[in-house]
């Protein structure tokens, strides 16, 4: 009834907010048949990397890579086994049309395995190669580098064929990993020094050299999440305990009543690099962008004050989040206590790094806050108010405390928690810090 109140332009708004958030939704070809939408299976999210890689993410490489259901099944599953007695039969057997994988037992012997075309799965597959069978291409991270030449000298211990996942095209669309991806002649090659063995029932199984390793969370990924144990996935995608060290000849205890099947917010690592599986149905109850945008606007309309200058403190917008600014909120990590940046308590004996609060004289680092900008690593959709520690990086406290009691596997044998924004190992008792903002003054 009060319609002729409410002003001609907040109509015309509210309209042109609806039409576009169809444009959102639905690429041009869909908009008018949202039927027609693909199917999404998941998405995987590279840890250490907030919303995009250093240099942007191009093509096949990028921070985050979502599996859609394919025009046309592309899936393989296992059919018949040969035995060969010479590498040249064992050549001769896997021809470059058909999917297979080949296990040298030795000098005179090697199996190899058929795989036919299965219509009822769609096949992505992960790795650091570039060549066409790869659909996500990885690159080792490196904790908080700025740009992909940090990367480049490091040798990488992901495998150029890591793993592949394999998503059933049919509801619950369940989603199954397994170590190692085929190659551009349709192959995989497990040698003389790879971890193999047959099976109770007569079939090979084998591990890669550096292995994929996966955990579940408990409670799903949910502000109630706890940490699982990480296990290691075969090429059949059966499910192990860890090996002494990451490529160790030796394989784990094989772990009966786990499966290789993903669920929201399991972690894969592939020795170099660590993926965050997020169903579609996950993603549909995380925060967005937007509403990050949202939390990131009202923090700075309540006009957060540095308590030394009296300057107001404004967190950058998203697209800046490398460049400090001079609005920039800092904290003293000791404390909490959220300030402007200031050259005061600098400790001329101490190498920097260290200053005294204003506030408390507690000593500790000072370091900017940053806007924890990729929405698929969030537990929920609680406000920033706490940041992690030594990186600075803001999001909702179920989420630092998540994160922080995650064992992430770091080089071959040991495992710290780290920033998913970044990828720091995390310090301090906790790994993360409550914010104390001072609203201002008038």
């Amino acid at each position: 009834n009060n319609e002729k109140s409410v002003p001609q332009l907040l109509i015309r708004d509210l309209k042109f907010e609806k039409s576009s958030l169809a444009k959102l939704m639905f690429s041009p070809d869909q908009e008018n048949h949202p039927s027609k939408a693909p199917v999404k299976y998941g998405e995987l999210i590279v840890l250490g990397y907030n919303g995009s890689l250093p240099n942007g993410d191009r093509g096949r490489r990028k921070s985050r890579f979502a599996l859609f259901k394919r025009p046309k099944a592309n899936g393989v599953k296992p059919s018949t086994v040969h035995i060969a007695c010479t590498p040249q039969a064992a050549k001769a057997i896997s021809n470059k049309d058909q999917h297979s994988i080949s296990y040298t037992l030795s000098r005179a012997q090697t199996v190899v395995v058929e795989y036919t075309h299965d219509s009822n799965t769609d096949m992505f597959q992960i790795g650091r190669s570039t060549e066409s069978p790869i659909d996500f291409v990885v690159t080792d991270t490196v904790p908080g580098s700025q740009s992909n030449s940090d990367t480049q000298s490091v040798q990488s211990t992901i495998s150029r064929f890591a793993c592949r996942i394999i998503c059933e095209r049919n509801p619950p669309f369940t989603a199954r990993i397994y170590a190692a991806g085929f190659d551009s002649s349709k192959n995989i090659f497990l040698g003389e020094k790879a971890a193999k063995w047959k099976t109770s029932d007569g079939q090979m199984d084998g591990l890669t050299t550096n292995g994929v390793l996966v955990m579940h969370p408990r409670n799903g990924f949910t502000e109630d999440s706890k940490p699982g144990v990480w296990r290691e996935i075969s090429v059949c995608g059966n499910v192990f305990s860890l090996r002494e060290t990451r490529s160790a000849q030796q394989r784990g205890k094989m772990v009966e009543n786990e499966t290789n099947q993903l669920q929201d917010g399991s972690l894969i690592d592939l020795c170099g690099a660590t993926l965050l599986w997020r169903t579609a149905e996950g993603l549909s109850r995380t925060p967005t962008v937007k509403h990050l945008e949202a939390l990131r606007q009202e923090i700075n309309a309540a006009r957060p004050q540095c308590p030394v200058g009296f300057n107001t403190l404004a967190f950058p917008s998203m697209k800046r989040k490398d460049v400090v600014d001079e609005k920039q909120p800092w904290v003293y990590l000791n404390c909490g206590h959220v300030h402007g940046y200031h050259n005061w308590g600098n400790k001329e004996e101490r190498d920097g790094k260290d200053r005294e609060c204003p506030m408390c004289r507690s000593v500790g680092p000072y370091v900017p806050l940053w806007l924890g900008c990729e929405a698929g690593f969030y537990v929920d959709a609680g406000p920033p108010t706490h940041a992690f520690s030594p990186c600075g990086h803001v999001c909702s406290e179920k989420t630092t405390a998540y994160w922080s009691q995650i064992p992430l596997p770091h080089g071959t044998h040991t495992f710290h928690a780290a920033c998913p924004f970044c990828a720091h190992q995390l310090a301090g008792e906790q790994g993360y810090i409550r914010l104390i903002f001072q609203g201002p003054l008038d």
